[in-house]
């Protein structure tokens, strides 16, 4: 029997792990999507994306525990019917963006920290997704499990190092009247490109033993993944406004702390959360092609196909990352896709998946898929 951990957390770190690597971890999402409301604006929008999150997860976990959906093709079957072709078109875009941008970041981080070209970064971050990706589900609820650790316990760290350095700054950022403009806006935004990361983690909804389950870790997956990001917002404040402008924020702060052992470490888990956020994206395709194969052919997917999918997916997207870079990708592609998966994702479960639900259809619509 599954422990009350892999049913009602284990959820949550796995959307926390897609999350964190396209939503935050160097920061720059966080000062595109929420800085320009100020400190106050910002924490209220976070709020707003937290709701939204773990409102979507309840519907989600719960709909696909009723029609039986382990990977985002059957769950986007039973929900859309043939609109399914539209979610699949979104969701290969979601991948290609994502990935190209945690190659960014991974390149300009190993640049940052260690003074190596860009490509190295990006080409260890693709190689180690493609590893655990290789050996399936339990890997990759290992990797959810112990880089939750190492990230909640980095973060707790820096704000504790960030306000005995600098917390004077940050007193001053929320004491002052910024007006809170558009913080309904960049919220509902953050909030829908990101809310995806509720299908892409199906595989480890293997757990769940009834809907209080699902509507437990539903509940509780919102605050776990935004947790992180609130910290390290309230942090950001110190250099408001100026710190918008910096392409890694993270190493902004870093680099005014001063501390260089700590800035390895955190540099490692923004690395690590980089790696969850790109292993679950590549997982969920692998799923998905697993499933395929496994209905046609009668057999399972193997480690070797696993890992030539995802060496070839890593490769195609990850080079846009040298095309394109970090701020361009986040700011232009993130936005669109944000509009796209409200529309194809986030109100279809909330509508016709709530009423399928309530209606008790859900169930005959999975097995119909």
């Amino acid at each position: 029997m599954s422990s009350r951990f892999q049913r009602w957390l284990l959820p949550g770190l796995g959307f926390k792990a897609v999350v964190i690597g396209g939503g935050y971890a160097t920061g720059r999402e966080l000062a595109e999507f929420f800085l320009p409301s100020g400190p106050w604006g910002g924490i209220a929008a976070m709020a707003l994306a937290t709701v939204i999150w773990s409102a979507v997860c309840v519907a989600t976990f719960l709909f696909a525990r009723a029609s039986g959906a382990r990977d985002y093709l059957t769950f986007v079957r039973a929900l859309l019917g043939p609109g399914w072709i539209a979610f699949e078109v979104a969701y290969v875009l979601f991948v290609v963006l994502i990935l190209a941008v945690f190659g960014a970041a991974a390149g300009a981080i190993g640049t940052a920290t260690l003074g190596l070209p860009t490509l190295a970064g990006t080409l260890a971050l693709m190689t180690a997704i493609a590893l655990v990706t290789a050996y399936g589900t339990p890997s990759v609820e290992r990797l959810f499990t112990y880089v939750s650790f190492l990230l909640y316990g980095v973060y707790v760290l820096f704000v504790l190092l960030a306000l005995t350095h600098f917390g004077g700054r940050v007193e001053q950022a929320f004491a002052a009247r910024v007006p809170m403009h558009g913080w309904v806006a960049g919220g509902l935004t953050y909030a829908s490109y990101n809310i995806v990361g509720a299908i892409v983690i199906l595989p480890v909804l293997r757990h769940l033993g009834s809907s209080r389950d699902a509507v437990v870790a539903g509940i509780v997956a919102g605050p776990l993944a935004m947790l992180p990001a609130l910290m390290f917002f309230a942090c950001m404040m110190a250099y408001y406004p100026e710190i918008g402008a910096a392409t890694l924020p993270s190493d902004f702060l870093l680099q005014r702390l001063n501390l260089p052992a700590f800035r390895y470490l955190f540099q490692l888990m923004i690395f690590a959360a980089l790696l969850e956020s790109g292993t679950g994206a590549v997982h969920a395709l692998n799923e998905r092609i697993g499933n395929a194969w496994r209905r046609r052919r009668g057999a399972e997917l193997g480690r070797r196909a696993r890992l030539t999918i995802a060496f070839v997916t890593l490769a195609a997207c990850m080079l846009l990352a040298e095309h394109f870079g970090l701020v361009t990708l986040i700011a232009r592609g993130y936005r669109l896709l944000a509009g796209v998966f409200l529309l194809v994702y986030v109100l279809p479960v909330l509508t016709v998946g709530v009423s399928r639900l309530l209606s008790g259809t859900a169930a005959r619509e999975g097995i119909a898929s």
